[in-house]
């Protein structure tokens, strides 16, 4: 059942997975009762994808993968934790995935929420939502470039603070994991973070970490 499969390779599977579904075209693979059989005792996952948890985010809907392809975690505004870089170093080190795609999205609530908890009358969140979207507030006064004073959160373009807490996400993710920097760094993995249009159903890449092109033949 092992097969071996490079970053680039099940990369363009999943870009592939995704125009389809863009397309409205989409196949269901590997969905039947045979499928479900054949993975009762293992799991053999493409990728990870580290993403949102917004009901709109539906990983293997949106890339048209089966059961069994993907190895999700996901959490509201994609937040690194302990529990996400053991789950990913897990599905790194243990079920030996070759693609860790990170994967934001446009119109998210927790962006919306760390941007409208910088204004000038923010009312206070309650505690463990206010420490969830502290993690994206860097973000925020970046684009803003406003370090400290209050700001206006209608002037800012939440696409822009969702694209800057995307790549902080992605460097979180290298600085504290060893074992995945290292991976990455010995080319058997690569990190992709992307962002999804809800309307159209697109997936856009933003950021590569590693080698996700295929190697032009000799």
């Amino acid at each position: 059942m092992t097969e071996l499969r490079t970053p680039a390779a099940v990369w363009q599977e999943m870009r592939d997975g995704n125009e389809r579904f863009v397309a409205g075209t989409p196949e269901h693979p590997r969905q039947d009762v045979d499928r479900r059989a054949q993975l009762a005792t293992v799991q053999e996952p493409r990728a990870a994808l580290f993403g949102c948890s917004d009901s709109r985010l539906a990983a293997e809907i949106i890339f048209d993968e089966g059961i069994g392809d993907l190895f999700v975690v996901r959490n509201a505004g994609q937040i690194i934790s302990d529990s996400v870089i053991g789950s990913l170093e897990y599905a790194v080190a243990v079920l030996n995935v070759p693609l860790i795609v990170v994967l934001g999205h446009d119109e998210c609530g927790a962006v919306r929420a760390a941007m409208d908890s910088q204004g000038p009358d923010a009312a206070a969140l309650p505690p463990h939502i206010a420490g969830l979207v502290s993690a994206i507030v860097p973000a925020v006064r970046r684009v803003a470039g406003i370090p400290h004073d209050p700001i206006d959160p209608g002037a800012l373009d939440s696409h822009e603070v969702g694209r800057e807490h995307l790549r902080d996400t992605i460097g979180e993710l290298l600085q504290v994991s060893e074992l995945i920097s290292d991976a990455v760094a010995a080319g058997t993995l690569a990190v992709v973070g992307a962002n999804y249009r809800l309307l159209e159903g697109r997936v856009v890449e933003d950021i590569v970490v590693g080698e996700i092109e295929p190697t032009p033949a000799i």
